[in-house]
Parts: structure tokens; sequence; C-alpha cells
């Protein structure tokens, strides 16, 4: 016998926060369908109605009709259909576990990763305290080094005299 359904199983509000911002539309039509899909499950009875063998037999005049449609109906067995996709939809969602834990764990080395960044950001003395010399113990790549690596002003990447062009540099390549 099928196992009657008495309501959705499904956490809407919950698919919901899941669900992205332009995907929104898409959710509810799914949801609208599934409610009347639902509401026309629930419209009829759990069980199909009794038939009253013997008014039949009383009425028609044919003998043994209704005995042969009786045996017949009674024979009858719609077959429920068997479950056999929820084993994989496990196994999927193992998977899945697995992944997401993966990841979480590589997100929180991130974390403890950005947060020292971020410290260490926070302990710099802020820049309009700092002195050239400041800057240059904090940041020894970006400074200014005019004994090691003078530059011409305006100290920017296209003012010096080994700067090459990206452009021409693609151009001369091919």
């Amino acid at each position: 016998m099928a196992k009657r359904i008495a309501q959705s199983s499904i956490n809407w509000a919950a698919l919901a926060e899941r669900v992205p911002a332009e995907q929104k539309a898409h959710l509810t039509a799914f949801k609208v369908k599934s409610d009347g899909y639902l509401r026309r499950v629930l419209a009829n009875p759990p069980e199909p109605p009794k038939i009253n063998w013997n008014l039949y037999k009383q009425s028609v005049p044919i003998p043994g009709m209704v005995d042969n449609f009786q045996k017949q109906y009674d024979a009858l067995k719609i077959p429920y259909p068997v479950d056999n996709v929820s084993a994989q939809i496990d196994a999927q969602w193992a998977q899945v576990k697995k992944t997401i834990e993966v990841f979480i764990q590589e997100s929180n080395k991130n974390i403890v990763s950005y947060e020292k960044q971020i410290a260490e950001i926070k302990a710099l003395l802020p820049y309009d305290q700092m002195t050239m010399e400041d800057y240059r113990d904090a940041y020894p790549d970006e400074a200014l080094d005019p004994i090691n690596r003078p530059t011409f002003w305006p100290h920017d990447a296209e003012e010096q005299l080994d700067y090459v062009d990206p452009e021409k540099k693609a151009q001369a390549g091919h």
C-alpha cells in the first residue's frame, strides 16, 4: 500500500535562503507548481471508495458478470514505485559533505592567514604618522631606495630607463 503524503516535506524557507536573487522567480514558480500538485493529491481520498458489489449484482441481469468484475477488481494491484534513487542521493550527499568539509578546512586556514595579515597591518603606524624610513621598513619592496635602486621623478615604472611598453613587447613577440 502506498504511503499517504500529508504535507510537503520541503522546507521552502531554508531553500529560499540558498537560492540566488536572480533565481527567486524560478523557485517561486516551482513552489506554486509543487503546491498545486500537493493540493490535487490531498483532494482525493487516501483509499479508493468501496464498491457495493451486492447492489450491482441485483441491478445487472447477466449472471456472473459482476462476479467476474469483482474478481478482476480485487486482483488489480497498482504497484507503488520502488525507491531506488535514495541510496544514490545519500551517496552523493556524503560526497558533497566531504567536499564541504574540505572547503571549510581550507577556508578556516585562509581566515587564520587573513587575520594574521590584518593584525600585522593594524600593528603598523598609520600612514599619516609614518616617516619615509618607517615606510621603507614596513614595505621594503615598494619604498624608494635612491642608493640601490635610483629612479627618475615621478618614480613610476613608465618613467624609468629600463621600462618596456607591454603592448610593444607583445607586438615584438609576434
